[in-house]
């Protein structure tokens, strides 16, 4: 039987991530065209000469992407093809600006096993593995990706006096005398672009939901001229569309360098209709779950748009930036803060890839790890309970700073995007513990939300240090055991809950990471992943359990037009 590669590996590839010092440093050689087109990382040897004779390629589990369509009308069906050609597009995008020419790799590799794997990862780096290099001969993967050029240094970045130079939708380039400058999406990308934006105008004219139809005509603008914010607004004024699709440049998780541009990404989903129903009552609760979150007044001034909802999808199409490594199960959109403060925003519960992980994943992973006594406590209600609501304290807490400098994303760069998912996995356990003492959640108990939290975070810190998940996920780990959240029996090797040192822990570390947003604190951001972000030896242990029992990491996907019979 095969095994997975050690994770000895990750935890000391977490720790030297997480610990380095903060040095300027150039970033290594990728594209620095201004065109659209850009250059291809050689690969020197094949398939041959990846590491471990391939076992690392069997951390995927394999799940095909599928829905009921028959409610849907001949025109809904037709498209939902046209968004899947649309997310084809956003696809080939992502994988130009994290990579580069995706067939001359593909190409390049002889083995099947290592070119599906460089077809999940889009590049020859392992994404869950701190993105080592799985195919001998190609470049370490730059932290910028191809947003910036090759020998741009921090310290240079941060000097340049440019007008939005942190923004998200345009590349940094050189011009012809060598100094730095901005090429806006429609502009780099124009062709591809173009295309997307007519299958959008396409889809609009089959739309027999007019607030979806009106999206999507301003979301095909969008592509064309960088300006969101009003498809944004329009995408928060749907309620009843059966059909949803996410489209565009959307999280800036690939940008690892300064946490500033959006990456290509895509879903396309089909309503539940039951289960969105179930859920609709939750988003009513936000102002007063803001006004008693466990911090100072002054850190939770900003009231949440009380248009926000809650909706639960199976989708049926993932692409680019989504589709990258680890699969997102549950969508908070939109992220500009200004279409947050005026609506709230959107969450989007992705209910047929959850029910994948948690059965080929969390409910295996409990199996090792957590005591007997507790694993009752390990349920689908709750581990759907606790992505919601991880989605939904998104919109909790604190934009802007206190100082008036700005985003709170801004403030706190490539650091931003572990803090805010770290704050989010905290303050949806807090919301759900104040809806059961409310009596609002009156199905289960906390205690299954409590042991299923403990379980994902065996789950998502596999994910490793170049991901935000990865990353707050370790933090919440290592700050809930010095804290007493939960005990470890080295008898039996078994963890397990104690419930209230869990509340203090999950009170405490709210407070720390709202305060550290609403002061744009860099520094104690930076302080806080060097000292809780790390993979400790007994976690690394833990953590090689569910490689011996050949648990995965993760799921892929078998998705397309023709799985759905289109």
């Amino acid at each position: 039987m095969k095994k997975f590669k050690s994770l000895s590996a990750v935890a000391l590839a977490v720790s030297m991530t997480l610990t380095a010092c903060s040095k300027e440093e150039a970033s290594p050689e990728v594209a620095t065209t201004t065109s659209n087109e850009l250059e291809v990382i050689e690969i020197k040897n094949h398939a041959a000469d990846t590491k471990d004779e391939y076992s690392r390629f069997d951390i995927y589990a394999p799940f095909t992407l599928t829905s009921n369509l028959d409610h849907l009308s001949g025109n809904q069906k037709q498209m939902i093809g046209l968004l899947i050609d649309a997310g084809k597009i956003m696809d080939g995008l992502f994988w130009k600006v994290a990579y580069g020419d995706k067939d001359k790799l593909l190409s390049s590799i002889d083995a099947p096993k290592a070119r599906q794997f460089a077809v999940i990862n889009y590049g020859p780096w392992d994404r869950l593995d701190a993105n080592s290099i799985f195919i001998k001969g190609a470049n370490e993967k730059n932290k910028g990706a191809s947003y910036y050029p090759a020998d741009m240094t921090k310290a240079e970045f941060e000097a340049w006096e440019q007008e939005g130079k942190d923004g998200l939708y345009s590349l940094v380039r050189r011009n012809e005398k060598g100094e730095l400058t901005l090429v806006p999406y429609s502009e780099a990308f124009k062709d591809e672009l173009t295309a997307a934006s007519n299958l959008l105008k396409e889809a609009a004219i089959l739309a027999e939901n007019q607030e979806f139809k009106k999206y999507l005509e301003l979301r095909a603008e969008a592509l064309i001229s960088d300006q969101y914010q009003p498809s944004d607004m329009a995408w928060m004024d749907m309620k009843n569309n059966p059909i949803e699709v996410v489209i565009g440049p959307i999280e800036t998780y690939e940008d690892q360098l300064f946490g500033y541009r959006a990456a290509f990404s895509t879903y396309v989903l089909i309503k539940d209709l039951e289960w969105s129903d179930k859920l609709s009552k939750y988003a009513a609760f936000l102002p007063d779950l803001q006004k008693g979150l466990p911090v100072e007044e002054k850190y939770k001034q900003e009231m949440p748009g009380t248009d926000s909802d809650l909706n639960a999808y199976d989708v049926v199409f993932y692409a680019g930036d989504s589709n990258a490594g680890s699969k997102t199960i549950a969508i908070n959109l939109p992220n500009d803060e200004e279409v947050q403060l005026a609506k709230g925003t959107r969450r989007l519960q992705l209910k047929n890839a959850m029910k994948a992980k948690f059965d080929k994943i969390l409910v295996p992973i409990s199996d090792v790890l957590i005591t007997p006594e507790q694993r009752k406590h390990i349920t689908f209600d709750a581990f759907f309970g606790n992505t919601m609501f991880h989605e939904v304290a998104h919109g909790l807490g604190i934009k802007n700073t206190l100082d008036g400098k700005g985003t709170v994303r801004a403030a706190l760069k490539e650091t931003a995007s572990a803090l805010e998912e770290g704050k989010a996995d905290i303050l949806g356990l807090y919301m759900i513990s104040e809806l059961f003492k409310k009596g609002e959640i009156d199905q289960g108990e906390v205690m299954d939300n409590y042991v299923t939290f403990l379980a994902g975070i065996f789950r998502s810190v596999r994910f490793g240090a170049t991901s935000a998940h990865g990353k707050a996920n370790m933090v919440r780990f290592n700050y809930f055991k010095d804290m007493g959240a939960f005990n470890f029996d080295t008898a039996t090797g078994y963890y397990s809950v104690n419930f209230d040192k869990m509340t203090e822990a999950m009170n405490s570390l709210s407070n720390l990471i709202l305060t550290l947003q609403g002061n744009g604190d860099y520094a104690g951001v930076k302080a806080l992943l060097d000292n809780q972000g790390v993979i400790s030896e007994q976690l690394a242990a833990d953590l090689q359990k569910l490689e011996d029992n050949q648990i995965p990491v993760d799921v892929t996907f078998k998705q397309g037009k023709e799985i759905l019979g289109l």
